[in-house]
């Protein structure tokens, strides 16, 4: 929570970086991110890994639109 603003804003420099939300429950921040394959996903998260305030990391992929 320290880290918050901090790394909310190395977040928005990231290109890749297409929506970016903060939350309440499980998750502090969501972010929504688009790759053309999963080895730019990978790379990407490698660099979250390294942010100084980033303890934890939880890819999740959309499968379908709903709605």
């Amino acid at each position: 929570p320290e880290k918050l603003v901090q790394v909310l804003e190395e977040l928005q420099r990231m290109e890749e970086v297409a929506g970016l939300y903060t939350s309440s429950g499980d998750h502090m921040i969501l972010m929504e991110c688009w790759f053309k394959n999963m080895n730019q996903l990978s790379e990407f998260v490698k660099r979250l890994e390294k942010l100084d305030g980033v303890t934890r990391i939880c890819p999740a992929i959309i499968l379908e639109k709903i709605k």
